[in-house]
């Protein structure tokens, strides 16, 4: 019998980057493209831009956070990847959002 893998997707864009996020059940972990995310965010403003998201649906610590992000710059990076988590933390949740 196979293990299910419970996971949300969202896709995020500004101007020229494009993130693919996937949240998982987890402890707040977030990777982005196979590295650590202090490390491929060396500035808190980035940093911060990204967590927002999570941040305000009280969700930090219950979902891994993993994206796969080209094209732009950091900033724009970071702002599609708050984009990507807001839209998959709508996925999660069927009666909110649009519709």
């Amino acid at each position: 019998m196979a293990a299910t893998l419970v996971q949300h997707i969202g896709t995020g864009r500004r101007r020229d980057a494009v993130a693919r996020v996937f949240l998982r059940p987890g402890k707040g972990q977030i990777t982005v493209n196979d590295r650590e995310f202090e490390a491929y965010f060396p500035t808190e403003a980035a940093r911060s831009v990204v967590r927002q998201p999570l941040l305000a649906t009280e969700t930090a610590d219950k979902f891994d956070v993993l994206v796969n992000t080209s094209g732009g710059g950091i900033q724009g990076q970071a702002g599609a990847i708050r984009l990507g988590v807001a839209r998959a933390l709508v996925n999660l949740t069927p009666n909110c959002g649009p519709g």
